[in-house]
């Protein structure tokens, strides 16, 4: 087996036990805070948004950090790092004693952590650039079956054996994670030369200065922003169709499991596809796709339309991710992988940290059901920015 396939189906489950791990703590964090107790005054709705919000936004501000680091010190040094330090700080989150420290701890976990655009990075640097779109979507597949199984694993375990427990377990999945990736993982680093490595802040004006780039991240925050909008009012908009608050919960989980599962099979089939066909193309389907599942949702009357519609979406964004990573990977000529997918994760973090508040708000001025069509409106915008980047001309195999 060639030494990239290889590093490939680690890292592949790498991402599978460590978003497993991420994602397992997802269903019961205002269950959570509501046991803690909240010390300095606000509302547990308030203090269940801020937990959420605050690893997003501190990650906003390191992952380009990170990512330059990477370019300097190694992609498989940053990975370690990632995965042992979100174990740390996942089993710290055991044993707070309020909300303000847990949100404290979420904060910190955002700054240290990052596992995607490390794992990215390293992937992207080290396969041929033919199989860029297979080795980055079958790493996108690990990712999102990780984010499919670990809230229904997370769930069961914090009612069968308490909140506290499961954080420890996540830390030790983690810290599996990371043993995986210094004993296994091979990285045949060699940074660039002092004397051609452009500065931090030049290494990025040169990527906001790049046309292309800038489409690139464009659709990256656009795709993100469509995805997490309706995350605040899916759960209300299922209890709004059910006509009562039994089994909703039940039922919200299915529809984000079928999603992150089509986006799984879509993400390993469309980046396979696109190393064939062209990934400038495959964008461009899958942001039109995602318009045509997401319009109709704000029309379904109930609950199992919506749940098949968002297993429809999934299939979009399952596209449309693994190809802007192999776009930006064939753009590069100076070994930036860690600069470039740094970056990458930091824009997708703004549109997480803008997408529920915008949600919320259009919710309460226009009705839940006025999200879903912004969300088909967001990707018609990606839509838009996918057609010129089909039309650029540029390297997409």
């Amino acid at each position: 087996m060639r030494p990239w396939r290889r590093n490939l189906y680690i890292m592949f489950a790498v991402q599978l036990v460590s978003m497993s791990g991420f994602s397992l703590v997802f269903p019961f964090l205002p269950l959570y805070i509501k046991q803690l107790g909240i010390s300095t005054g606000g509302s547990t709705e308030f203090w269940s948004g801020l937990v959420f919000s605050a690893q997003a936004l501190t990650m906003m501000i390191s992952a380009p950090i990170w990512g330059a680091v990477a370019d300097r010190f190694g992609r498989k040094l940053m990975l370690a790092r990632a995965t042992f330090g979100g174990a740390v700080l996942l089993a710290a989150m055991g044993f707070a004693q309020s909300a303000e420290q847990l949100v404290l701890l979420r904060a910190l976990q955002g700054l240290v952590t990052g596992t995607i655009p490390a794992a990215n990075a390293l992937v992207a640097a080290s396969a041929p650039r033919e199989h860029s779109g297979e080795a980055l979507g079958l790493l996108q597949t690990g990712a999102w079956i990780g984010v499919a199984v670990g809230p229904l694993v997370g769930g069961v375990i914090g009612d069968a054996i308490g909140f506290r427990e499961s954080f420890w377990i996540t830390g030790a999945l983690l810290a599996i994670s990371g043993a995986a990736v210094l004993l296994w993982v091979q990285e045949d680093f060699h940074p660039v030369d002092k004397a051609k490595r452009p500065r931090f802040i030049a290494g990025y004006r040169w990527l906001l200065q790049t046309p292309v780039m800038i489409q690139l991240y464009a659709i990256t925050f656009l795709q993100a922003l469509g995805r997490m909008i309706i995350m605040p009012v899916a759960a209300l908009f299922i209890m709004q169709l059910m006509g009562t608050t039994v089994g909703a919960a039940t039922v919200t989980g299915i529809m984000m499991g079928a999603m992150a599962v089509t986006s799984s099979v879509s993400g390993a089939l469309m980046g396979r596809m696109g190393d064939r066909i062209g990934h400038g193309r495959i964008l461009l389907v899958s942001a039109l796709a995602a318009i045509v599942f997401y319009l109709p949702q704000s029309f379904v009357t109930a609950p199992w339309q919506l749940v098949m519609l968002q297993a429809l979406t999934g299939l979009a964004n399952g596209g449309m991710i693994p190809a802007v990573a192999a776009l930006m990977n064939l753009q590069d000529t100076s070994g930036s992988q860690g600069a470039i997918f740094g970056l990458n994760a930091s824009i997708t973090a703004a549109g997480r940290s803008l997408a529920p508040m915008l949600g919320a708000s259009m919710a309460i001025w226009f009705g839940v059901r006025s999200v879903f069509l912004a969300a088909a409106c967001i990707y018609a915008v990606a839509a838009i920015v996918a057609i010129y980047i089909y039309r650029a001309g540029l390297r997409q195999r």
